[in-house]
């Protein structure tokens, strides 16, 4: 029998890879609604045929969102508020792989921090603002194995040792530098990664502290799942040599299914885990899932300094309002 009926999943940057096995998980567990996410309402389309394909029963929705733009962020939550009834999964799936270059988006903030983090508060601010969570809501952002900072090749900035060389000790200043790619921060494509997944477990951690009781936000890692168009923007040598060696090494990354089932196992997470990053075991990308607790996660400074800094560069968006 179906687990979740009449319960209703969104699920962000859904076309293809983890959210799209994301959104036929759910579906398969038996939420009556799954609204996914998609940049082109053609991909959208796309999306839904996929979805479709075989099934007899049809739970699924398709909303345009850019997660770089912020104002169709709030145009997407708009659209949320005029539906019937509230949200029991906010899965913020949507992601990108660094560029060799820096990208902005038209609000000036870096492409890698637009897609996984500041796009995701809008919309989930939005949410709440407007009461569209139930009171037992599951909020999961994806996270990445390479923010414990023991990956190969990723390492995440020491915001302390930033802010007290180059910023005067103003954590706020340097962490909104690096999420602008400001002078004097230095761009190092596989680090800025690493950083705003670390910035994902900070803003889990603080609004954990906001969030109503019942309500809980944590951070998952699908961990390694190189068969997906993740990487599809990635330099050179991680596109074309590290994953290809990856996918061959036994035990180095498993499929995407497994990767989207963490997903859904954090959806049945009781209260008492929230403001958590589950993982794979330090030093590994797959596995069963961990609570993460190290000391670069365990900054309250820092994580208030970059929820002031996501609120502010979002243009005043936070909860509570």
């Amino acid at each position: 029998m179906p687990e979740h009926t009449n319960r209703t999943a969104v699920v962000t940057g859904a076309t293809s890879g983890l959210g799209l096995e994301a959104a036929a998980q759910l579906a398969d567990a038996g939420y009556a609604s799954v609204i996914i996410t998609a940049r082109t309402e053609g991909k959208a389309e796309a999306a839904l045929a996929k979805l479709r394909a075989g099934r007899t029963a049809d739970v699924f929705q398709a909303l345009t969102v850019d997660l770089d733009d912020l104002a169709s962020v709030a145009s997407a939550a708009d659209v949320l508020a005029a539906r019937d009834g509230q949200i029991d999964v906010l899965l913020l799936n949507a992601g990108i792989a660094p560029t060799n270059r820096v990208r902005k988006t038209a609000d000036g903030i870096e492409a890698t921090t637009a897609a996984t983090l500041t796009g995701h508060h809008v919309l989930t601010m939005r949410l709440l603002e407007a009461g569209l969570l139930s009171d037992r809501a599951r909020i999961i952002i994806a996270g990445s194995e390479a923010a414990r900072g023991d990956f190969p090749m990723f390492k995440p900035i020491d915001i302390d040792n930033l802010a007290a060389e180059d910023f005067d000790g103003d954590l706020e200043t340097a962490i909104e530098a690096l999420m602008r790619m400001q002078a004097p921060i230095k761009y190092h494509p596989n680090n800025q990664y690493a950083t705003v997944k670390m910035f994902a477990v900070w803003w889990a951690a603080e609004l954990a502290k906001k969030l109503p009781r019942g309500m809980t936000v944590n951070v998952v890692s699908p961990g390694s799942t190189p068969a997906t168009n993740g990487a599809r923007n990635a330099p050179f040598l991680m596109r074309w040599v590290i994953v290809p060696i990856v996918k061959l090494i036994p035990g180095m990354s498993h499929t995407v299914s497994d990767g989207a089932g963490r997903y859904l196992q954090a959806t049945k997470f009781g209260p008492e885990r929230t403001g958590q990053f589950l993982a794979s075991k330090p030093k590994k990308g797959t596995g069963p899932l961990h609570t993460i607790e190290m000391e670069h996660f365990d900054n309250p400074a820092a994580q208030q300094a970059l929820w002031n800094v996501t609120t502010k560069i979002t243009g005043g968006v936070g909860y509570p309002a």
